[in-house]
């Protein structure tokens, strides 16, 4: 707890004995106040704002943490529907935290809201609790004050309110040091009623018994108030006794660190290559994305609707995908572990489902800021039964490409294109001294070479660069992404002839597409080697041509036929590993010359956006593709 003024202190002190602190419900921020407090202070007995009739069963959930339970109170139906109210059994509600380290060290345990039939929440916005990392509670709460809506006289909010203070009176006849937890809203009123003793009303029968229950797995991010992934890493920092204090946000670096994991673990082993493209300097671009995010939207921390936007602009949407599915797990309600034989409830925004399906109006009492529901648009993988469906529904009598993966390819062949010229000219450079002209630029290497200080000599010849004009072009590119090839993984194998005079004739062995439908006449391969021809012409198949039978593997074919069908003398190849020997050796049978292009030239994600493409089944497709395809 931070040290706080004489000043401030009295704002916290409703008499000798009695030490109130405002809360704001859902916070784990909050909750991290609340237990230094505990911890610090000499108390013998803390008091919230929760129901009596609910004492036994917050308890007996706190005690089964950290397994999440829900305490819920049902309420008369209103306009023919079921209405409840629910108490979240969170680890990181500041309630549930000080009822916690309470029962943790003997601490006497009060109940003193007013039990009500139907609840009436109240929900406020309220200025992001990370705050108070940097500024004391009773400042954070004070600078609340001019924004805090008035309990209206008569309202059960006010009628609570003076109940509280009643209760509190009865309390301090028997302990000396009380800590009142409060909802920050309600404190000002709350010391209000203590000091002037409004005359307060009888708590109201409940319309049936509460009751505890588990929440559905899938449903637990409704439930908590951070999110299921940081709620299990405050567990397992509790559990391993340590320090907590800024997890809020380094969470969230754990976060994306275990996204990147299971993200990588869906992907095939043999692409490790160029698969592990969320480097350490693409995640620090996402924070600092998440961050302006959260700015933007007058926060300190991140929501979950932000990391995920965040994660599909800078990596797609199969890692967001991920980072979503990962945010949502929480490894403590594992299929042995859960539910203990208590009732399933499924739980939404201001709803709770029932195992037999009914659907209730539900009002939670720790409630932060108000949940609203925004979309974000994400590609998911299709199920394999549709896979399955829409590979039996293919027509084989119509192929064609996706044209926008067609323009990014070719614009990459071409960049390759210009980048094999230019070693092709670098080859014929050479050194002079410099005459009249620098030519092509002074080489400072060769100039210091001839120069010797031992001996007394001045800075005298400069050397200047001569790089003539490369000579010839470069018709055939040629990428190899695996080396070496894998026959069996790689089956399809086919050549696709140009639509027009801007795409270039493509010669490839892939991955069979029929495996990996991803839509309605859509399918899906990978590239293992392909080399592309421009300007294009009819070239006959190099798979079935008998003048190459006599290469022994897949890429050594594919740079045969490069090699028979170049009208140029040199040939570019983009692979992983310098050209082997036989390579070099076909070309030569043909009188070519490769060109040498390392392919870790290339950033992973960009080989990993090229190697992907896809099959649409007729031109008709097209109209609809996008939908299917990841960008």
């Amino acid at each position: 707890m931070k040290q706080l003024s004489p000043t401030a202190e009295s704002l916290l002190e409703l008499s000798s004995g009695i030490r109130i602190l405002p809360i704001r419900h859902a916070s784990s921020d909050v909750a991290q106040e609340v237990r230094e407090l505990l911890l610090s202070k000499q108390a013998d007995c803390l008091a919230v704002g929760l129901p009596p009739s609910v004492e036994v069963l917050v308890e007996e959930g706190i005690e089964r943490l950290p397994l999440i339970s829900l305490v819920v109170l049902q309420e008369p139906d209103q306009k023919d529907r079921a209405t409840c109210s629910y108490i979240p059994i969170d680890p990181c509600q500041p309630v549930i935290m000080a009822l916690r380290v309470a029962m943790g060290e003997g601490i006497d345990r009060a109940y003193l809201d007013r039990d009500v039939t139907m609840f009436e929440s109240l929900s406020i916005p309220f200025p992001d609790p990370y705050a108070l990392k940097q500024i004391p509670l009773p400042m954070f709460a004070g600078a609340m004050l001019p924004f805090m809506p008035y309990p209206k006289p008569g309202s059960q909010r006010w009628e609570r309110i003076k109940w509280m203070a009643f209760k509190l009176h009865e309390l301090e006849l028997d302990y000396s040091a009380i800590v009142c937890l409060c909802p920050i809203e309600d404190w000002p009123w709350l010391r209000d009623a203590y000091q002037q003793r409004w005359a307060y009303t009888l708590p109201e029968p409940l319309a049936q018994t509460p009751f505890l229950c588990s929440p559905e797995p899938s449903t637990l991010y409704f439930a908590l108030c951070e999110l299921p992934f940081l709620t299990e890493l405050f567990e397992h920092r509790r559990l391993d006794a340590q320090s907590d204090e800024h997890l809020s946000l380094d969470g969230i670096k754990e976060l994306l660190l275990e996204s990147r994991t299971r993200w990588l673990a869906k992907r095939s082993p043999s692409r490790a290559q160029e698969e592990n493209w969320i480097t350490p300097q693409l995640l620090q671009m996402f924070l600092q994305y998440v961050r302006n995010l959260a700015l933007l939207e007058h926060r300190l921390t991140p929501d979950l609707y932000s990391l995920v936007l965040a994660a599909k602009q800078m990596a797609g949407d199969e890692f967001a995908i991920t980072l979503l599915e990962t945010a949502k797990t929480y490894a403590f309600h594992d299929v042995d572990s859960f539910g203990f034989g208590l009732p399933t409830y499924g739980v939404g925004i201001e709803q709770l489902e029932s195992p037999d399906g009914q659907v209730s109006r539900a009002k939670n009492r720790l409630q932060g800021a108000a949940a609203v529901w925004r979309s974000l648009s994400l590609k998911p993988k299709a199920t394999r039964q549709k896979k399955q469906d829409w590979a039996y529904r293919w027509n084989p009598f119509g192929q064609c490409s996706w044209p926008p993966e067609d323009d990014r390819i070719e614009g990459f062949t071409a960049h390759v294109r210009e980048q094999a010229k230019a070693v092709l000219g670098a080859d014929l450079a050479h050194v002079d001294k410099f005459t009249t002209s620098i030519r092509d630029g002074i080489d400072m290497r060769e100039t210091l070479r001839h120069w010797n200080p031992k001996k007394g000599h001045k800075l005298g010849d400069i050397y200047v660069k001569d790089i003539p004009p490369s000579r010839g072009n470069v018709e055939i590119v040629v990428f190899l992404f695996e080396v070496p090839p894998d026959p069996e993984k790689f089956s399809w194998r086919a050549t696709w002839y140009a639509e027009h005079h801007q795409e270039s004739t493509l010669c490839f062995y892939a991955t069979p597409f029929l495996e990996n439908m991803i839509g309605p006449g859509i399918g899906q391969s990978l590239y293992g080697g392909t080399f592309f021809q421009f300007p294009p012409r009819p070239l006959p198949n190099v798979w079935d041509d008998p003048r190459l039978d006599f290469a022994q593997s897949l890429d050594d074919r594919l740079i045969a036929g490069a090699a028979m069908h170049s009208q140029e003398k040199h040939i570019a190849v983009v692979s992983p590993i310098p050209p082997l020997a036989r390579w070099k050796q076909i070309a030569r049978k043909f009188d070519r010359k490769l060109i040498p292009i390392p392919l870790s030239r290339f950033s992973g994600q960009t080989i990993s956006r090229l190697r992907q493409f896809h099959v649409l089944n007729g031109h008709d497709i097209r109209s609809f593709a996008s939908q299917f395809i990841q960008g």
